[in-house]
């Protein structure tokens, strides 16, 4: 690599971090944003990040190298001198734009590797993880915030990262040189809900801005649809059925099925029980509350190697099932008797497709736990189509016009077969919302999500990606044809 080729930009100052960077042959400058405030006397800087534009803007005006190297250490960031300097020996900023690494991250004193994940067309969510140290080609750089005509507060990086996947200039590095020193000691099933949180909703709404204008310049924004629904053509026997898909939940089905069975409505409904072959005790339970109610449908399936979709989908194909299907968890309770009503209200109010309300976290005791409310605000009528792209789910409790989820059946998957269904029926239809509480979400150590492994995650997310890409292929094409 020539000499003082590369442009340092720290988000906080770190000395013993310059120390180690600023000898190095292809550094021409490092600095921290805390040091602006000092240089410009004028204009005060202080306590921003790489995601404040105006922060973005400074720096690229200022670029005379040909490439830059933002590090947000505001957790505190380790680099192996060696390794980096192996790295940046090897590697041409002109064949990229945006380069990100995989890495290593310290909590506890424990470390391990975090391979983040290759970006493609559907890696659009906002929390897509390219690590703390980015490195962008100067020109490239510049380019992006001279378009960027709006002040961004909470999204710049945000913005960049969208910026350079329009590009095709987006890679991964596998080499993994620095570490990140882990200050937030919360398991990851306690962090994924900070995103809700009051302070995160401006955050949140700017964050939507700049992925609506993402799609629109992908041509892979939709607006809602304009055509009625059609009437249910069907008859059912049922107006609602509760669908419970369940493995091994003895210690909370009860509680789920007796939620169900206290709702008090103005139409007959049933409880469809998928017993996904349990090994504890959990089909003795559903036989001895069915036994007391003729309400409960306990159904066994035949196949061996059903997930959470697949037994949904024999749940809804069954003889049993209601016009109107609505999700219980198995470890989860309505909030009160008058759900499945509000529910099926909102169906014939607003003749919609599928349905998502909103829902309360407590714990095991059913006490309620922070945040409290989960309404997922974020999805609206008028662009909850396109911004549930940008986020990791939609909400719950989810419920379906059954005829139509027959035609948009669930991924054989335990993962994401929600999310699947969600996008694929709000390409064509409209998804009401109630913003209302109408169910408890119970956070315990049987959450298949509350404490899962980075190599998990890393499945998870790769899957929903995987949706999000298929998703945006599919409009962009609609797009074309049309």
């Amino acid at each position: 690599m020539n000499n003082k080729t590369i442009s340092i930009v720290l988000e906080k100052q770190d000395n013993i971090l310059i120390s180690k960077l600023k000898d190095l042959d292809f550094i021409s400058e490092i600095y921290s944003l805390d040091q602006i405030v000092d240089l410009h006397k004028n204009t005060n800087y202080a306590n921003s990040d790489f995601d404040n534009s105006t922060i973005l803007k400074y720096i690229s005006s200022n670029l005379n190298s040909e490439s830059v190297l933002l590090i947000k250490n505001k957790s505190k960031i380790e680099i192996n001198i060696n390794s980096f300097v192996e790295v940046f020996d090897n590697y041409k900023i002109s064949d990229s734009g945006f380069l990100y690494f995989d890495h290593f991250y310290k909590k506890d004193n424990i470390e391990q590797k975090i391979p983040v994940l290759t970006a493609h067309c559907g890696s659009v969510r906002d929390d897509f993880n390219t690590g703390n140290i980015l490195f962008l080609n100067s020109k490239l750089f510049k380019d992006a915030c001279s378009e960027l005509n709006v002040q961004l507060n909470y999204s710049g990086l945000y913005y960049l990262f969208l910026y350079f996947l329009r590009l095709d200039k987006i890679e991964r590095g596998e080499n993994s040189f620095y570490t990140i020193i882990e200050s937030d000691n919360r398991k990851s099933g306690e962090k994924i809900f900070d995103y809700v949180k009051d302070e995160f909703r401006r955050n949140q709404i700017e964050k939507e801005e700049v992925f609506t204008s993402h799609l629109k310049l992908i041509d892979a924004f939709v607006s809602p649809p304009k055509t009625e629904l059609h009437q249910v053509e069907e008859n059912f026997e049922f107006e609602a059925s509760v669908i419970i898909p369940v493995r091994n939940r003895q210690r909370t089905i009860a509680d789920a099925i007796k939620s169900a069975l206290n709702q008090r409505t103005d139409f007959p409904f049933n409880i469809i029980i998928v017993d996904n072959h349990s090994t504890d005790s959990t089909t003795d339970i559903i036989d001895e509350l069915k036994s007391i109610s003729n309400k409960l449908i306990h159904l066994i399936p035949e196949e061996e190697d059903l997930q959470i979709g697949g037994c949904w989908n024999l749940a809804i194909n069954s003889e049993f099932c209601g016009k109107y299907a609505i999700q219980l968890d198995s470890d989860d309770l309505y909030l009160d008797e008058n759900t499945l009503q509000k529910i099926v209200n909102k169906f014939k109010e607003e003749n919609t497709a599928m349905l998502v309300g909103s829902y309360q976290l407590v714990d095991f005791s059913l006490n309620e736990l922070a945040p409290g409310l989960i309404d997922h605000k974020e999805w609206t009528f008028e662009n909850g189509r396109n911004n549930a792209l940008r986020i990791n789910g939609l909400g719950a409790p989810r419920a379906f016009r059954t005829d139509i989820l027959r035609k948009n059946l669930f991924p054989n998957v335990s993962y994401g077969e929600d999310y699947a269904v969600g996008l694929a029926i709000s390409r064509q239809y409209n998804i009401s919302r109630i913003y209302d509480s109408l169910y408890l979400c119970r956070r315990w150590e049987g959450n298949s999500d509350s404490d899962i492994s980075i190599e998990q995650t890393n499945k998870n997310n790769e899957y929903k990606d995987s949706l999000r890409k298929t998703e945006i292929e599919i409009r962009a094409k609609s797009k074309i044809n049309s």
